[in-house]
């Protein structure tokens, strides 16, 4: 029952009643002490009949109390009268988010503003250990003066059971209309539907689904019953944000999207996380209340980069300048040296302990080797050890390289971990499938980070044989703390190859577990200890600019600066950074049916084949770069070079052999998607908990074979049917290989000593194709099923594919792919048609310089 005006509860007087719902009444009361208006809330009597709830209440409503900051509701006081709870607050004028977004969604700048703002009073919570457990557009409220607060901060948690008793499903069953059901549990976590315990992150997928709501108009997740919203949140991934709303760009549809990942682990690490991004991408410090207008991305940066005229440009480099100058007065800006001049590509840098600096890389068309670089000399000299990649040089002059390098997947490289004095000598092989190595300080041992095949695994060993870490996510750049109490590394948080992830830390003592420092990057390709306390790293949202950002142990960020194109950090010594600049990317070559002359049909310049048609006159692929925006865009296109379809968004995996249907999955992985490539509706097909890789159709269109790992089992394949995405493993674990014969009854695979053999998909036993050890990948199948064409695993700018009987095991020289042109850093294995008539593969470019940068702060 309402409360009647001059009503009093202790020393407030009720005046009128402001709004009121199953949580309870609002209403605007004078503080007869202090001479001043309040909110006084009385809470449901329900609360006061139980003794436990009450006491939790109260300890939760003096925890809120004692939060100070602009953007959460200020709680003044707690009492009880007549056995009715009631919270005492500070009185706000203006209207909550949800009156707001009745009138649709709301501009881009606003949204932002308001984002970053509850992400801050999110944050201001989390340090305290608090949650909210309950943020929705109706606890958000916008004052007359452009503030936003955070409303019953901390009271969600306690008008609810605890997790054990089904926490979310009480908040339900206090909504009193339909659509407060729906609203409130539209923005919970799946941790929270679930009923399980949570922690902050909860809050940043609410958040995640606010902000989506905002810049769309559209709910994330919504059903027509509590219970088909619910189904929605653990299982469907919204509406792409720029499908609703053309001028969000990719980094902020990243942002939104590592915001509503399903796993906690994989959202951002806190609120303060998130609002670095936020602040990163609007342009503005963390002191500012006001954002500076943003533009959408346009859609290649390079492209219109490349058309800017004469005056323009010189217009905009008399504006940085200016800039530069201005800034100048406060700090000056870092000064760049370029220590290499040669025309090719330059893998890792490393300073020498007595400052020169040891680099790998391929100049002018010729392979890969190591080069020293002396200061003020610009001729490099070569240290007579080739096809080596530099990955750590030790205090003693040692270095630690990687030989024998393969690209089994996207970005990763692995190879054999080798020893070798800078001053000469044969290598000292260590250990094999090693990414990257780095020495401690003594000289003596080394943080490795390696892949396990019996698994499909990773580890970070320090020493080596000490585990640190054994993750199903790949890891890469482990680098020491000065102090030797750290390891930094990247963690990917993915197993397809793609760089984006986190900056980690974990103690090398082995006692506690790994620590996130920054999440959500689209990018990751360099870290460097610049103090005992400070790590530098190259990062970007999006695209592959990426620029040196640093953060701490305790996890403060900050950025460093912004370079034009960005840079990749290689090393830091006694302040002076080592960079290199790159001018990278991916391309597509054909050779189409009935001709004798390859063409490019990569894209947008950063472009993956997936697959091609069986009769050699289609080509699927996708674009990871700029212009394929963080979500990744997939085109199928003719060999013979027409212009390609645009068919959606994510990885493309297959293409049907009537070319009528592709299969795709998210950038950051996930469930399996079937769409069409001409008309027709497009459905999630998987509905398991099994990360595919790879896959590809059966001859007749109904099963699909995938490769994939599921928690608890090493890599294997599985059928799959197109119909209803039903999944059935067909190879034991450790066994995978997705290279299908020509009649879809058996399967190319390798089982975990790394062989190949042929394996009937009826289950019955594998069997050795002769000669087809762990140093060969099969690509294909001949027409007639008799044999396979294979290349040798190598990393080169030339491919030698051979045709081997998989019963004699007889290898046939088939053709030799690829340039030696300058730039080129490998060709990957081709995809082959069936009739062998034509093929397309992937190949990779990349322009270096090296930079030893001194000013960095």
């Amino acid at each position: 029952m309402a409360l009647t005006p001059g009503t009093k509860l202790g020393p407030y007087e009720i005046q009128s009643l402001l709004g009121a719902g199953g949580m309870g009444e609002v209403y605007r009361a004078r503080d007869s002490r202090l001479q001043r208006d309040v909110a006084v809330k009385v809470l449901p009597r329900a609360l006061s009949r139980d003794a436990d709830r009450l006491r939790r209440f109260e300890q939760e409503a003096l925890a809120t109390a004692t939060l100070n900051h602009p953007n959460i509701l200020a709680v003044f006081d707690i009492g009880t009268s007549d056995g009715l709870p009631y919270v005492v607050s500070e009185l706000l004028e203006g209207e909550t988010l949800r009156e707001r977004l009745r009138s649709g969604a709301i501009p881009l700048r606003k949204a932002l503003d308001y984002a970053l703002q509850t992400a801050h009073g999110l944050a201001a919570a989390q340090e305290k250990g608090i949650i909210h457990r309950d943020l929705k557009p109706e606890n958000l409220f916008l004052t007359k003066d452009g503030r936003l607060k955070i409303l019953d901060f901390g009271l969600a948690k306690l008008t609810q059971t605890e997790p054990d008793e089904q926490a979310s499903i009480a908040t339900v069953s206090d909504g009193t209309e339909a659509g407060v059901v729906l609203g409130t549990v539209g923005y919970m976590s799946p941790e929270q539907v679930r009923g399980q315990s949570l922690d902050g992150r909860s809050d940043i997928f609410s958040l995640g689904a606010i902000l989506y709501e905002m810049l769309s108009g559209q709910r994330a997740f919504c059903g027509d019953t509590p219970a088909d919203t619910m189904s929605a949140i653990l299982k469907e991934e919204p509406a792409e944000l720029s499908t609703a709303n053309r001028n969000v760009s990719p980094a902020l549809e990243r942002i939104v999207q590592h915001c509503l990942e399903k796993s906690p682990e994989a959202r951002f690490h806190s609120a303060s996380d998130l609002g670095f991004d936020l602040e990163h991408l609007s342009g503005i410090s963390a002191s500012s209340a006001t954002l500076a207008p943003i533009e959408a991305a346009p859609p290649s940066r390079r492209r219109l980069l490349g058309r800017v005229s004469a005056l323009p440009l010189a217009l905009m480099m008399l504006g940085l300048g200016w800039w530069l100058g201005q800034s100048g007065a406060r700090q000056a800006p870092p000064e760049f040296k370029r220590i290499t001049f040669r025309t090719g590509a330059i893998g890792n840098a490393r300073f020498a302990p007595d400052g020169s600096v040891v680099f790998s890389a391929w100049w002018d068309g010729g392979g890969q080797q190591l080069y020293l670089n002396r200061e003020n000399d610009p001729s490099a000299r070569e240290l007579g050890l080739k096809d080596a990649e530099l990955l750590s040089v030790s205090r003693n002059g040692e270095l630690a390289v990687r030989l024998r390098t393969v690209h089994p997947n996207g970005l990763i490289e692995l190879g054999t971990l080798a020893r070798v004095p800078l001053s000469g000598g044969m290598p000292r092989e260590v250990l094999d499938n090693v990414i990257d190595a780095d020495w401690a300080g003594d000289g003596e041992n080394l943080a490795v980070a390696r892949f396990i095949p019996a698994n499909a695994h990773w580890h970070l060993e320090y020493p080596i044989g000490k585990v640190l870490l054994d993750s199903i996510n790949w890891i890469s750049t482990p680098k020491i703390s000065p102090n030797g109490k750290w390891i930094a590394f990247a963690d990917h948080e993915n197993n397809i190859g793609d760089d984006e992830g986190s900056i980690a830390v974990i103690a090398t003592d082995g006692e506690g577990r790994e620590k996130k420092l920054s999440t959500g990057w689209e990018s990751i390709e360099g870290i460097a200890w610049a103090s005992a306390e400070e790590v530098w790293y190259t990062s970007t949202m999006s695209g592959f600019a990426t620029n040196p950002r640093a953060v701490t142990v305790s996890g403060k960020l900050r950025n460093i600066t912004n370079v034009p194109g960005g840079m990749v950090l290689q090393d830091v010594r006694n302040g002076t950074a080592l960079a290199v600049v790159n001018l990278s990317g991916r391309g597509i070559r054909a050779l189409a049916p009935g001709t004798r002359e390859e063409r490019e049909l990569g894209w947008f310049g950063w472009s993956l084949l997936a697959a091609i048609a069986p009769d050699g006159r289609k080509a699927l692929f996708f674009d990871v770069g700029e212009a394929g925006g963080t979500n990744y865009t997939v085109f199928l296109r003719d060999t013979d070079g027409a212009p390609p379809a645009t068919l959606g968004q994510g990885r493309a995996l297959a293409l049907s052999p009537d070319a009528k249907w592709i299969v795709t999955q998210p950038a950051r992985g996930g469930s399996l998607n079937l769409v069409p490539t001409g008309a027709g509706q497009s459905k999630t097909l998987t509905h398991d908990s099994v990360n595919y890789n790879r896959v590809s159709f059966l001859p007749d269109g109904k099963w699909l074979l995938a490769s994939g790992i599921e928690a608890g089992h090493g890599e294997r394949d599985y059928l799959i049917a197109v119909n209803t995405g039903d999944s059935k493993p067909v190879t034991p674990d450790g066994i995978s290989g997705v290279r299908l014969s020509p009649d879809g009854r058996a399967a190319a695979v390798r089982g975990p000593d790394g062989k190949w053999g042929v394996w009937p998909l009826d289950g019955s036993s594998m069997r050795p194709i002769p000669r087809l050890t762990s140093e060969y990948d099969v690509v294909n199948w001949s027409s007639d099923g008799g044999s396979v064409y294979v290349e040798p695993i190598q990393t080169g700018k030339i491919a030698k594919i051979y045709k081997v009987n998989v019963t004699t095991g007889k290898m046939d020289p088939w053709k030799t792919l690829g340039t030696e042109a300058a730039g080129i850093q490998f060709v990957s294995a081709p995809l082959i048609s069936a009739e062998g008539n034509a093929y397309a593969y992937t190949y990779a470019y990349q322009t270096s310089q090296a930079y030893v940068v001194t000013g960095l702060r």
